[in-house]
C-alpha cells in the first residue's frame, strides 16, 4: 500500500533533532524523498554542525528511504536558495515545505536585548520568508504545493518570558494568512502549526524541567498531525492554523464579537457602556500553557 507522500520531495528545516527529525523520518517513511535541513547550532543560535542532519539522514536511508542532508543557514536568503537547490539537484523537485526550524533565547521583555530580538525574529520570521520565497516561486512555476509554516501557542496566546518568540510566531500566523489567499491562483496550499512537544527547546521550561516527559508529548505523536497538514488528506483547508500537542489536535481561529456599531459619531463612555458587545464574555484566559 502506497504511502501518503509517495513520490512527493519534501524540504524539512530544523530536522536534525526534535520536532523536525521526527518528520524528517515520518515522511520518508510515507514515500517522500526528504532534504533534512539542520545548521547543527546550540538551542540559542550559536555554532554550528552538519552532523546532525546527517545522523538523520542516515536513519532514514538504514531504514531504506531517501534522503539527503543539507547544513545551510535558514536566516539568510542565500541560504534558501541552498535549500532549495539541495532538493532540485537531488531530486529534481519540491512539492512540500515544512518551516520548522528555530531557536529560543527567553528572557522577560525588559531584560530582553536588542541582539536577542534580532536573532530569534531572524530566525523564526525572515527565516520562513527566505525558505519559504524560492519554494514559493517553484511551486508557482510547477504547478503548486503545499507548506506548513510554524507559529506557536506563544505567539497566538501570549507566554511569559518570549516577547521575542512571541512576536515572531505571531508575524508567521499572518504570513499563513496571506500567502492562502494569494497562494489559491496557483494551487499552493499554505498551512500553520502551533506545535507543543517535549524537545530540546521545550525541556527546562516551567513545568517540564526535571520531569519525565507524557509519552503523548514526544515528536513522534506531533508527527502524525503534520503529516496529515502536508498531504492530500488536508487539500480542503488551505489558510488553518492547527495546534497539535499531547491534547490532540486543534484548529485556531482569530474571532471577533458582534461589536458596538453606532452608525455615527460616538463617545469613549459609550464604548464603556457597550462592553458586553465588544468584549467577548469573561472565560479562562488562554497562554501558552493552557491553550
Amino acid at each position: 500500500m502506497a504511502g501518503l507522500l509517495e513520490g512527493k520531495v519534501a524540504i524539512i528545516t530544523g530536522a536534525g533533532n526534535g520536532l523536525g527529525e521526527a518528520y524528517a523520518k515520518l515522511f520518508a517513511k510515507e514515500g517522500a524523498s526528504v532534504v533534512v535541513n539542520d545548521l547543527g547550532g546550540a538551542r540559542d543560535g550559536t555554532g554550528g554542525d552538519k552532523s546532525a542532519a546527517q545522523k538523520v539522514v542516515d536513519a532514514i536511508t538504514q531504514a531504506g528511504g531517501k534522503a539527503v542532508a543539507n547544513g545551510d543557514d535558514v536566516s539568510t536568503v542565500q541560504g534558501g536558495e541552498n535549500i532549495l537547490q539541495t532538493a532540485l539537484h537531488a531530486f529534481g523537485k519540491v512539492d512540500i515545505l515544512v518551516c520548522n526550524a528555530g531557536i529560543l533565547r527567553d528572557k522577560t521583555f525588559a531584560n530582553t536585548s536588542e541582539e536577542d530580538w534580532d536573532k530569534v525574529i531572524k530566525v523564526h520570521l525572515k527565516g520562513a520568508y527566505c525558505c519559504a520565497l524560492p519554494v514559493w516561486k517553484y511551486m508557482k512555476d510547477h504547478g503548486g504545493g503545499s507548506m506548513v509554516l510554524t507559529s506557536s501557542t506563544s505567539g497566538l496566546y501570549g507566554n511569559f518570558g518570549q516577547t521575542n518568540y512571541g512576536a515572531a510566531k505571531a508575524g508567521i500566523y499572518g504570513m499563513v494568512r496571506v500567502m492562502s489567499i494569494e497562494g489559491r491562483k496557483y494551487n499552493i496550499r499554505v498551512m500553520g502549526l502551533a506545535p507543543g512537544a517535549y524537545t530540546r527547546m521545550t525541556s527546562d521550561l516551567p513545568g517540564r524541567a526535571g520531569r519525565e516527559p507524557d509519552p503523548l508529548s514526544l515528536p513522534e505523536n506531533v508527527a502524525p498531525g503534520v503529516l496529515f497538514m502536508v498531504s492530500d488528506l488536508a487539500a480542503d483547508h488551505s489558510g488553518k492554523i492547527l495546534g497539535v500537542s499531547s491534547r490532540g489536535v486543534r484548529e485556531i481561529k482569530m474571532l471577533q464579537t458582534t461589536g458596538f456599531s453606532p452608525g455615527r459619531p460616538y463617545t469613549a463612555q459609550e464604548v464603556a457602556e457597550h462592553a458586553s458587545e465588544v468584549f467577548f464574555p469573561n472565560a479562562e484566559e488562554r497562554t501558552a500553557q493552557t491553550a
